[in-house]
């Protein structure tokens, strides 16, 4: 069968299926606890798998894996088991249960509300909404933009037909289901994730430009040394330390991560959740990055037509794999595009609804009314990430702004708000504002294009940890105005 048909038809299969699992569950998104949280009653294989295919997504398959691959040979799959370890095992370990106890508790459906709740604090509820609304953005388009690349090459249509096609797909899945439509979703396409990924590594592995796992190792090992990538310069090193504890640690305070959280059943659900989030983060960010580990066999040294973004596609391209595979391939990165591209699009959405139009615009909004200007909101927010996806800036850049912003100015108070009661509302406004401008500052003088943003995103946390406990410990020392502790969040949660 011709190779362009075949894979449309593997395409087409898998659009019906979104299609049908939209249609679905229509209507039973209806009124906002449903379209959010789902009636918070998530195993913790939807859990798990809806954590991962949002955590990666064509940003990390192509973006990441092939970047980081070009500029630091195999040391770059130290990432994808940093991703595993730390944003996967430690993440579920110390925030799963807190915070899904925490938001239950309270009937908390997003982090400003959490904010709020915990800092007595509408301001910050307000502040924090408008953050991850303008710079979840970015994070999406740069979504767009890697499956756009892939999509180019290997279907060779053009990059504005592919991003109409996946803005399409992820609104319908949204708009007309919401939540538990994109956990439903999500869970076929997990493990369309998880064999797609073992099928490409096998078959990569045994392409020409490899030729077997030993051959292929052997060959990178001689390459890295003769390039002075064995060991790496002290920049290389901090920039691959600096990617791999942004990529870790930074989806521990994006809110449509920290989301997937507040609707897990039980705590047993939770710990069964963490091995299958661990062990769905090894397979998929440890063989994505193995592969972009390898790229310097298929191109030497000369980067290809179109710089890094166009990396990975063009392995893929030139490894001589089948053309079901190939349609199974591009169905994996559009799976995990579009699930990430939903947990964004549904997050920064239902903030703006929830914490900003109800409380502030339109106060008797019922919540059926707000469930259908949530999915107004949504198809707003994907014509955005379309309009922003055409912006110039490598995807690997455009996503580090974005977490680095984002996790800069929310992470601390998040995590020190579920256990440290001496936190307070000043210390918690110090952090936010401080690791905002440390990341925002740098990004927006040099116009979007500098090369150190997960070294800034890096900078930005720490920061923020430092300043939410210093300015916590003063101003509690000087009865400063919003010094004090709110010992009544933590009643009842163990």
């Amino acid at each position: 069968m011709d190779k362009q048909l075949t894979i449309w038809i593997v395409i087409g299969i898998y659009a019906v299926f979104m299609l049908t699992v939209g249609i679905l569950y229509s209507r039973k998104g209806s009124d906002m606890a449903a379209f959010t949280v789902g009636g918070r009653s998530a195993g913790a294989w939807i859990s798990a798998l809806s954590y991962g295919t949002a955590y990666f997504s064509a940003v990390m398959f192509i973006g990441y894996s092939g970047g980081s691959g070009w500029s630091y040979g195999l040391w770059s799959v130290l990432v994808g088991i940093g991703n595993a370890v730390f944003g996967s095992l430690l993440a579920w370990l110390v925030l799963a249960n807190r915070t899904r106890a925490l938001t239950r508790y309270h009937d908390i459906k997003s982090m400003p509300q959490l904010f709020e709740k915990r800092f007595q604090s509408p301001a910050m509820r307000l502040f924090s909404c408008i953050v991850i609304f303008v710079f979840l953005i970015p994070y999406s388009a740069s979504v767009y933009k890697g499956l756009t690349s892939v999509c180019s090459v290997i279907l060779a249509i053009d990059e504005q037909v592919c991003m109409i096609i996946i803005a399409i797909a992820s609104a319908l899945l949204l708009v007309l289901g919401g939540y538990i439509a994109t956990l439903k979703a999500d869970f076929v396409q997990g493990f369309v994730m998880m064999i797609g990924v073992s099928a490409l590594i096998i078959l990569v592995v045994l392409s020409p430009q490899v030729g077997g796992l030993r051959t292929g190792l052997g060959r990178m090992a001689d390459y890295m040394k003769s390039h002075e990538m064995a060991p790496l310069s002290v920049s290389s090193a901090v920039a691959l330390v600096s990617t791999l504890l942004m990529t870790s640690f930074g989806t521990w305070g994006l809110p449509q991560m920290v989301h997937k959280y507040y609707g897990i059943r039980d705590k047993q659900e939770v710990r069964r959740g963490t091995v299958i989030s661990t062990v769905f983060a090894l397979l998929v960010a440890g063989g994505g990055y193995f592969i972009g580990s390898l790229s310097h066999l298929f191109f030497g040294e000369t980067i290809p037509e179109g710089g890094k973004d166009f990396i990975v596609p063009l392995m893929l391209d030139s490894a001589g794999l089948p053309n079901l595979l190939i349609g199974v391939i591009l169905v994996l990165l559009i799976s995990a595009s579009v699930s990430t591209l939903s947990s964004i699009t549904l997050t920064a959405c239902s903030t703006v609804s929830m914490d900003l139009v109800k409380p502030k615009i339109v106060k008797n909004m019922d919540d059926r009314n707000l469930a259908t200007l949530t999915r107004l909101l949504c198809l707003a927010f994907v014509i955005l990430s379309y309009l922003i996806a055409n912006y110039p800036t490598p995807i690997l850049e455009m996503m580090s702004y974005s977490w680095g912003i984002i996790s800069g100015a929310f992470l601390a108070p998040y995590l020190l708000s579920l256990y440290w009661k001496g936190i307070n509302r000043t210390g918690a406004w110090a952090g936010m504002i401080g690791g905002f401008l440390t990341a925002f500052l740098p990004a927006a003088f040099s116009g979007f294009t500098t090369p150190h943003g997960p070294l800034f995103a890096c900078l930005a946390m720490a920061i923020s940890f430092a300043l939410c406990f210093g300015v916590s410990k003063v101003s509690m020392a000087l009865g400063l105005p919003g010094s004090q502790e709110n010992k009544a969040f933590y009643d009842q949660i163990v």
